[in-house]
C-alpha cells in the first residue's frame, strides 16, 4: 500500500504547465513542520516535499493556491530519475496528489489581487461541486 498524507505550506507558487499531450501538470513542494523541536535551536524544523498534480487536479492547485497556502493532501509516493547535464544520475521521490484539502478558511492566506474589482482566485471548487475525484486516465503513467 502506497498512501501519504500531509499538511503544510506551499513552498513556492505552483506554476500550471502543459505536457505535449495537453495534460495540465504541476510540479511544486510542500513544507511540512516536524513534530518535534531541534535541541541545539529550539526551533521547529520543516521537511520540504516534492508534490505533483496532474489533470484537474493541477489546474486546481494553480488557480487555488499560492506561496504560503496551507493545504492538506493525500497521494502516493512516486519515485523516478534522469540524467542532469553533467550526465549523472538523479534520482527523484515525489507525492503524487490524489485529493486535496483547503486548511484554511476561504480568503485567509491568499494573495493580494492586484486588480481591485476582480478576484484573480476562484471560488472554493470543493463548496461548489463537492470533492473533485481523480481517475487513473488523469495520470500520465
Amino acid at each position: 500500500m502506497n498512501n501519504v498524507s500531509l499538511v503544510g505550506n506551499l513552498a513556492r507558487d505552483p506554476e500550471l504547465k502543459y505536457a505535449s499531450n495537453g495534460m495540465a501538470f504541476v510540479n511544486c513542494a510542500i513544507a511540512v513542520r516536524r513534530t518535534f523541536k531541534d535541541k541545539q535551536s529550539g526551533e521547529y524544523q520543516s521537511d520540504f516535499i516534492g508534490i505533483k498534480a496532474f489533470g484537474k487536479t493541477a489546474e486546481l492547485v494553480a488557480n487555488s493556491f499560492h506561496k504560503g497556502s496551507k493545504l492538506g493532501l493525500t497521494g502516493n509516493i512516486q519515485t523516478g530519475r534522469y540524467e542532469n547535464k553533467q550526465g549523472q544520475t538523479v534520482y527523484t521521490t515525489d507525492v503524487v496528489i490524489n485529493s486535496i484539502t483547503f486548511v484554511e478558511p476561504k480568503g485567509v492566506g491568499q494573495a493580494p489581487s492586484t486588480n481591485t474589482t476582480k478576484s484573480n482566485y476562484k471560488a472554493d471548487p470543493f463548496t461548489q461541486n463537492g470533492p473533485i475525484t481523480i481517475d487513473d486516465s488523469d495520470l500520465p503513467f
